[in-house]
Formats: C-alpha cells, sequence, structure tokens
C-alpha cells in the first residue's frame, strides 16, 4: 500500500493543530478557524475513523481577554493565562463538536505524566476508554501547572507521544505553512518537499527559522515529532491548517514522512521516546556492537563503568566508545551492586556472588536500539 493511501486507511488519527492556526494576530481565539477544523474531524469521525486532537492554544487563547500585548515570559503570567484560555478553547471546541452530535473529553498532560511508566500507562488507558465510548480526546500540555524542567515545550512532541501511545495508524501535524521546505517559505529557490523517507532527505535543509510569535515551536520541533512517530510505525503528514482535509484523505498535500521503523510493544515505546533516563552503563566495543544490532542482551562482562544512581528496573542509557548512545535499557540491578560485577561473566558472577547475579544487566527484551 502507498504511503498516501496509508494516510487515506487510517482508522485511528492523531491531528495537531498550533497556536498559531487558532489565534489571530492579536491573540483572540478564532472560533472561525476553530470550527472549520471541527467540521473536517466531524466528518472523519462520523464516516468511522477515530480522531485524536492535541490542541495549542490555551496561552494565546487568554491573551485578549486578559488585556495583554503579547504572549507571557514569565512563568506565572503564562501559567495563570493557560489557565483563563484553557477554560475558552475547551468551551469552544465543545459547542463546535456538540453542533455535530459529537461529545469532547479534555485531557491534560504534562511531559510528567509520560516519563514515569504508571503515569504513561493511565494516559493510554484514559485515552483508550474515551475512543471507545465514542468521545474524540482533546489533548493539550496542563501549561497551567507545568514548569520550566518538566513541560513539553511545544505540543508536536506531545502530539508524537500521543500518536504512539494510543498506536494511532497516522500523525496529523498542522501549522501556518503548507509542508516543509528546502527553506525558509519564501527564499527564493525554496520547494517544498512532497515525502521525506529519511534522515538522509533532509540534509542541507535550513530548518532554523521560529514559527509564529503565537506558538512555542518551529520546523526543529515538527521534525522531531516526526522522527519519534516514524520510526514507531506511524505515517505522518506535515500540512496547514486549511488543508486538513485533503491530508486526511491521502491527497498530495503538504510534507509526508515515511514509515522509518516498526511498532513497539506500549514498555519499549515508553522506554525509546518518553523515559527519563537515571543513568548509565558503560559499554566495551564489543558489547556496543553486540546490542547495536540487537544480537544480545547487555552481559557484565562487557561493561565497564557505571553512572548515576538508580533502582532495579530504572531506564538507563548504554553508552559505547566515543560516548555514543547506542540503545536504552531497564537496568536489572541497582546501581550500587553493578560496580562488582563489572567484567565479570555469567559463570564468574554465579561462583563469586550467586546465582541471583548469573543474569544479563540488561536482558534483550528491555532493550531498544537508539536511532
Amino acid at each position: 500500500m502507498a504511503a498516501r493511501e496509508g494516510i487515506a486507511a487510517a482508522h485511528r488519527i492523531v491531528v495537531k493543530i498550533g497556536s498559531s492556526s487558532l489565534t489571530g494576530d492579536s491573540g483572540q481565539l478564532d472560533e472561525g478557524a476553530l470550527t472549520a477544523l471541527v467540521d473536517v474531524l466531524a466528518a472523519q469521525r462520523h464516516a468511522g475513523r477515530e480522531v485524536i486532537l492535541v490542541t495549542s492554544g490555551s496561552i494565546a487563547a487568554g491573551i485578549g481577554p486578559l488585556g495583554l500585548p503579547s504572549r507571557p515570559r514569565d512563568l506565572s503570567t503564562a501559567q495563570a493565562t493557560a489557565s483563563v484560555g484553557q477554560g475558552m478553547l475547551i468551551a469552544a471546541y465543545s459547542r463546535a463538536f456538540a453542533a455535530h452530535a459529537l461529545h469532547v473529553g479534555q485531557v491534560l498532560l504534562t511531559a510528567e505524566d509520560m516519563v514515569r511508566r504508571t503515569h504513561y500507562g493511565n494516559a493510554q488507558r484514559a485515552l483508550e476508554r474515551l475512543l471507545d465510548l465514542g468521545v474524540i480526546p482533546i489533548v493539550n500540555e496542563n501549561d497551567t501547572v507545568a514548569t520550566d524542567e518538566i513541560r513539553f515545550g511545544d505540543n508536536d512532541r506531545l502530539a508524537a507521544l500521543v500518536a504512539t501511545v494510543t498506536k494511532a495508524d497516522a500523525l496529523v501535524l498542522l501549522t501556518d505553512v503548507d509542508g516543509l521546505y528546502t527553506a525558509a517559505p519564501g527564499t527564493p529557490g525554496a520547494r517544498r518537499l512532497d515525502v521525506v523517507t529519511g534522515p538522509d532527505d533532509l540534509e542541507g535543509i535550513d530548518i532554523t527559522k521560529r514559527g509564529s510569535a503565537l506558538g512555542t515551536g518551529g520546523m526543529v520541533t515538527k521534525l522531531e515529532a516526526a522522527l519519534i512517530a516514524t520510526s514507531s510505525g506511524i505515517s505522518t503528514v506535515l500540512t496547514s491548517a486549511p488543508t486538513v482535509a485533503a491530508a486526511v484523505a491521502g491527497d498530495q498535500v503538504g510534507t509526508l514522512f515515511a514509515v522509518t521503523g516498526k511498532r513497539n510493544g506500549t514498555r519499549l515505546t515508553w522506554l525509546a521516546h518518553a523515559a527519563r533516563m537515571q543513568g548509565q552503563l558503560v559499554l566495551d566495543a564489543g558489547a556496543a556492537a553486540a546490542v547495536d544490532g540487537r544480537r544480545a542482551s547487555l552481559l557484565a562482562a562487557g561493561v565497564h563503568a557505571v553512572r548515576g544512581e538508580f533502582d532495579a528496573g530504572d531506564p538507563v542509557e548504554l553508552v559505547g566508545p566515543g560516548g555514543v548512545v547506542v540503545a536504552r535499557g531497564l537496568s536489572a540491578f541497582a546501581s550500587h551492586e553493578i560496580p562488582q560485577m563489572l567484567g565479570l561473566t555469567t559463570d564468574q558472577l554465579r561462583a563469586e556472588l550467586g546465582e541471583n547475579y548469573a543474569r544479563p544487566l540488561v536482558h534483550i527484551d528491555d532493550l531498544i536500539v537508539t536511532p
């Protein structure tokens, strides 16, 4: 099946829309733009597709009512603005979807809800149940309580993580440009890329230009989101909000990012993209090669250093020669147990430390190679 046809056939889709596509220059919420988006998504839902909407706009929507001249820069004012704007945003969505006899459910997340494995599972179950009930989940970062340390920074990455946690078939990223260009749109000679098949297609492309002043992201965050999704088996389209209907229909609009990886189980998906690493295991060249080829579990004989403090079951980075992270994994031992094990074979571990230590530091079923 061709990639564009795969988008058209996707049963479960995640659609992300940015602040600049939902607000006017003054920062006021543009209910006309919001309604136009809802009309498309409602039609998809009535056609039998499952739809999850990841929306920015809570802070932008609160700017006008609070009389602020621009997006606030300090955290406390941003949180207060989000508190005002979030109510307006979800109310507008509720009204718009109700006109199509559809219900919505608000899901506010912080990065902490994704980096902790139990929270990640809770988010998955909540979203799945909403979909089972025929409700359209509307997901946003919880800007009212998020801090600089735990925020996603942009809803593009949040959308990609939502797509992975719900095992979506397609991700559509809506912005104020109609795709990925070889240089900033308007630059002489800049052209839109129809398809990106992998990182090699991005060489020499200028993606440093920041997006709208009302948003927090730019093209860099969208490419990062596309990498997360496509490496997890999810086709991704980047396009402008007015072309969303054509995008979900599989038409030749925007930029399609082709799948580069395969779907993993929930645990490995979390480990690959959402988990907060608690430490590092430093590997010799042989162990790094074995892990990178995903040919074997990580044995103590191939590890010569441990960094950080962590418990058994915590996520750690597996670092090869030159400091290159080759994989992520769940450590079978706490950090204080590992130094006595370094460099020892399984037989030596059994003889010197006991049967409990005669096993891998990271089992092959608990590791995932980094892109």
